[in-house]
C-alpha cells in the first residue's frame, strides 16, 4: 500500500509539472493513445501491469499542459476484457471530444458491441505482449465482426510478430492501426517488418501511431534520437496515415517520460507545420470520426 501511495504521488507530480509544450497544439489536436486507471474497477486476475490510479481528472490536467482537446482512451491490459472503466471514462469525458478502443473476445454479444459503439468506441485492441487478454488467432474472426460497425483493429505487437503475420494483415477486412511506431527499430529491406507496415500504409489499409518513443529507445530523453529514423520514414512514406499519442500514464516503465518532451518531439520528426496539423487534427478526424 505504501508503495502504491508513493507511486501515486510521483505520478501526480509529473502530471502537474509547470512546464508547457513549446510547440503549440493546433485547434482540435488529438492525443490518440492514452489509458485511464481507476481503482473503483477490478483488476483482471491475469494482469501483469497494475499501475496506480490515473483518472479522468488527472488526464484533464495533462490536456491543459499540452493544449490537447480531443483524445482516444485505450483499454489497458490491466482490466482484460472488462471494459467498464473505459466506458465510464468515455461517459465522463463526453462524446464530443473522446473516443475509445476496447478489448473483447470473439464470444462478445452484438448487443454489447452496439452499446460500445454508442458510447464512442471505434475499434478493438489486440495487445500481443505478455499479459494481453487476446491472441493472434482472435484477429480474423473479430475483424469480420468489426467491419459491420465501421471499426478498426489496433495492434500492439513485437516487430517480428508483425512481419511474420503479413498475410493476416492483408486478409482482414478492416483498417489496422499499429501502436508505438510498430515497435520497429529502423526502416528495413523488402523482407522486414517495416516493409510489411509500409505496404499497408501505401494500400490505404494501415495506420501507425507516432507514440511510445521511450518504449524502444536505448538513448532515452530528451531526444530519443534512435527512434527518429523510423518516425521520419513513416512521415515521408504516408503522412496521411499517421496519428500521434502520449501513451499516458506510461504503464510499462517506472521512469516516466515527460509528456511535454514527447509532444515537442513531434516537431522534430515533422518539421512542416501543415503536416503536423494533418497528423494531430485531420487524420484523427478520419480515423475516429471526430467532428470538424
Amino acid at each position: 500500500m505504501q508503495q502504491e501511495i508513493v507511486g501515486r504521488r510521483t505520478f501526480l507530480a509529473s502530471v502537474s509539472a509547470a512546464a508547457f509544450a513549446r510547440s503549440a497544439a493546433p485547434a482540435g489536436a488529438a492525443d490518440c493513445h492514452h489509458h485511464i486507471y481507476d481503482s473503483r474497477f477490478p483488476v483482471d486476475p491475469n494482469a501483469v501491469l497494475r499501475p496506480a490510479d490515473a483518472t479522468v481528472a488527472d488526464y484533464r490536467l495533462l490536456q491543459k499542459r499540452l493544449g490537447i482537446t480531443r483524445h482516444v482512451v485505450v483499454q489497458p491490459s490491466t482490466y482484460g476484457v472488462d471494459n467498464r472503466c473505459l466506458l465510464d471514462a468515455l461517459q465522463q469525458f463526453g462524446l464530443a471530444t473522446s473516443r475509445g478502443i476496447a478489448v473483447v473476445r470473439p464470444d462478445i454479444p452484438n448487443a454489447q458491441l452496439k452499446h460500445m459503439d454508442a458510447a464512442g468506441v471505434r475499434g478493438i485492441r489486440f495487445n500481443l505482449s505478455p499479459g494481453g487478454a487476446t491472441t493472434l488467432e482472435m484477429i480474423a474472426p473479430l475483424s469480420k465482426r468489426m467491419a459491420a460497425f465501421g471499426w478498426h483493429i489496433q495492434v500492439n505487437a513485437p516487430s517480428e510478430q508483425i512481419r511474420a503475420a503479413a498475410e493476416l494483415w492483408n486478409r482482414v477486412p478492416v483498417p489496422i492501426v499499429f501502436d508505438h511506431l510498430a515497435h520497429i527499430p529502423e526502416p528495413g529491406g523488402p523482407d522486414s517488418a517495416y516493409a510489411v507496415v509500409s505496404n499497408l500504409l501505401q494500400k490505404g489499409k494501415g495506420w501507425v501511431k507516432l507514440s511510445g518513443a521511450y518504449i524502444d529507445s536505448a538513448v532515452g530523453p530528451p531526444s530519443y534520437a534512435d527512434r527518429a529514423a523510423i518516425a521520419k520514414a513513416y512521415v515521408k512514406e504516408a503522412p496521411e496515415r499517421l496519428v500521434w499519442g502520449t501513451d499516458w500514464p506510461h504503464p510499462t516503465t517506472r521512469r516516466k517520460p515527460d509528456d511535454v518532451v514527447l509532444f515537442d518531439l513531434l516537431a522534430v520528426w515533422v518539421r512542416d507545420e501543415s503536416t503536423r496539423t494533418r497528423i494531430l487534427v485531420d487524420n484523427p478526424e478520419r480515423l475516429y470520426g471526430f467532428s470538424s
